[in-house]
């Protein structure tokens, strides 16, 4: 097939899937190497953008996906029915960082880090669709794992974990401080 055609074949799968694709699956579908359809996909990102079309695609981790363009959302929500807003308080917030950034994690690794129970957290972020169960720890009672999902990707505007903000050592080294600082005021008021 030629490089048109594939380009139509890739855009005709991603918008019946609506979902995101495995750039594997989509490869074995068009009989091509991956390294061929990653081409194939950056030069349909160019176009998309180029001609400034009302959708974009995404490149999630090892997959990709057809979305609509954020700044044609308004329009959007006149004729779909309104999507729910998620609230993400300092404590959503706080537990998603320490999902993300430790992945996979259980309950109990999230409470140690967090000191209080983060149960409603947990929960909160699974309904949300940004956190998912990813498997169990292999120790006494099998605790659930978690991390993150590719709606989190989406919503972050990030392609994949690697490009989340690192810390500097400093920035590290000023955080262990403030803690020490905060244990110290406890123990002193007690």
């Amino acid at each position: 097939m030629e490089d048109q055609r594939l380009k139509a074949a890739i855009e005709a799968i991603l918008f019946t899937m609506g979902d995101s694709v495995e750039i594997a699956h989509l490869a074995a579908a068009l009989k091509l190497e991956q390294e061929k359809v990653r081409e194939l996909l950056r030069e349909m990102q160019e176009r998309y953008e180029e001609e400034d079309r009302g959708i974009r695609l995404l490149e999630l981790e090892n997959a990709c996906q057809l979305c609509t363009k954020t700044e044609y959302y308004d329009c959007l929500i006149q004729i779909a029915k309104q999507p729910k807003k998620y609230v993400l308080t300092e404590v959503l917030l706080e537990t998603l960082s320490i999902v993300a950034y430790k992945q996979p994690v259980t309950r109990l690794e999230i409470e140690k880090i967090r000191g209080v129970k983060c149960d409603h957290a947990v929960n909160k972020l699974v309904e949300y669709g940004l956190i998912e169960e990813v498997g169990r720890l292999d120790a006494p009672g099998r605790p659930l794992l978690f991390g993150t999902t590719e709606d989190f990707l989406r919503s972050f505007g990030v392609s994949s974990m690697e490009d989340l903000p690192r810390m500097s050592p400093e920035q590290i080294e000023d955080f262990k401080e403030e803690a020490e600082e905060e244990i110290q005021q406890k123990i002193n008021k007690k």
